[in-house]
């Protein structure tokens, strides 16, 4: 086998997922996959069904956004996929890492080896400077960062002036954007946001999602991101849409126009979640 063939081999590819059924149209490396993944919550008559048999992939190198109405199942997705929680049914991989079944040590470790975080509130510590709070997660794993690329996050989130500045002294898309950069700083295989602008008001938040749009073009991160805001949403390259648990939908090339049309659709009232 030529080194070009055990290349291809060694590509980890899986089925694009329809919009309607999440079967195959098209191939693309994958960074993560859901396959018939169900999530029930209760039992009986109080059984509820927050996701129903859904397969998705989740594109490398490439920005997803997970949208839909309220009660829709993204957020349960989104933690499901990064491994915050567990399945009723199905199987879930994380490059060619199957995570479902993994004992909590293994699960644990491969969450802090592979995946980055970026939730609603900044979770800095104040006691901390700026390059402080983005080496944290390495330093208590014990490893070193590698300074050529933790140089190249600091400069692509433009923090470079502000590394000694604790949270206190920094505004609110400044902490954030000391979030993303801890996210990136330890090149992780794929990164989840949970509505990582919510607390940010429009400018600032704005700022936060021109640097995550930049981490997938200039440092090649994968991004997937849940949001009820289809001017968040539109930064992405592609956006999955839920209701009632299941993949309904999907667009590429987003506006916030498209975005807030097709919300609509979903929704009579117009509520998004």
């Amino acid at each position: 086998m030529t080194s070009q063939e055990q290349t291809e081999e060694n590509t980890v590819t899986t089925a694009v997922a329809n919009p309607e059924t999440g079967g195959s149209g098209g191939h693309a490396a994958v960074a993560a996959r859901t396959e018939n993944v169900t999530k029930a919550y209760g039992e009986g008559e109080t059984r509820v069904l927050a996701l129903d048999q859904v397969s998705l992939d989740i594109h490398r190198g490439a920005f997803t956004a997970i949208m839909g109405p309220s009660g829709s199942g993204k957020s349960t997705l989104m933690h499901c996929l990064a491994g915050l929680d567990s399945v009723t049914s199905g199987r879930i991989w994380i490059g060619d890492t199957e995570i479902t079944g993994l004992k909590d040590k293994k699960l644990t470790r491969l969450r802090r080896d592979n995946i980055g975080f970026i939730f609603q509130a900044f979770n800095l510590l104040p006691t901390l400077n700026a390059i402080e709070n983005i080496t944290l997660p390495m330093d208590i794993a014990g490893r070193k960062p590698d300074q050529e690329w933790l140089d190249q996050v600091v400069t692509t989130v433009g923090l470079a002036d502000r590394l000694k500045h604790r949270p206190a002294e920094l505004s609110g898309g400044q902490q954030q954007r000391v979030a993303v950069a801890r996210a990136l700083a330890s090149r992780p295989e794929i990164i989840f946001g949970d509505e990582p602008t919510g607390n940010l008001d429009s400018r600032a938040g704005a700022e936060v999602l021109r640097f995550l749009r930049r981490s997938v073009d200039d440092l090649d991160q994968t991004i997937v991101m849940v949001t009820h805001d289809p001017v968040a949403a539109a930064y992405a390259d592609r956006i999955v849409f839920l209701a009632d648990g299941r993949i309904v939908d999907e667009m590429t090339e987003p506006t916030a126009d498209r975005v807030l049309d097709r919300m609509r659709h979903f929704d009579g009232q117009g509520r998004v979640s």
